[in-house]
């Protein structure tokens, strides 16, 4: 079967060490390895203000995962999420061909906003 695009996003909750983070995200890393994905990419967002309180608190670590994997591969990944008490939320979404296209533009850098040139003004 062929393989999809997908992009998962998951929040941990912010009272971890950075070594509980890191084996965390490695956790669910090597789970998406055992399982047969292929990572694109992956982007550690770091610790951002939620839009409302979960769990009692304001902010969360955020990470972001692009993989190719069979459609199957979601369901045990999300059981794997549920499971995990550090993560706080979580989303994976299916990339189509232009989501695909703009990611890969984002990483080289191609979507970088334009450095702004200081115009003089004359009074």
């Amino acid at each position: 079967m062929k393989l999809k695009n997908y992009e998962t996003i998951f929040v941990l909750t912010p009272v971890l060490s950075n070594e509980q983070t890191k084996d965390t995200i490695a956790k669910f890393k090597n789970f998406l390895n055992e399982k047969g994905a292929e990572i694109i990419h992956e982007e550690a967002m770091g610790l951002r203000k939620l839009a409302y309180p979960i769990q009692h608190k304001t902010t969360g670590v955020y990470h972001l995962v692009e993989f190719k994997a069979r459609p199957e591969v979601l369901s045990a990944l999300e059981t794997e999420y549920r499971r995990e008490e550090k993560v706080m939320r979580f989303l994976t979404c299916a990339l189509d061909e232009h989501g695909v296209e703009y990611n890969a533009k984002k990483r080289d850098g191609a979507l970088a906003p334009k450095p702004e040139t200081k115009k003089e003004v004359v009074a």
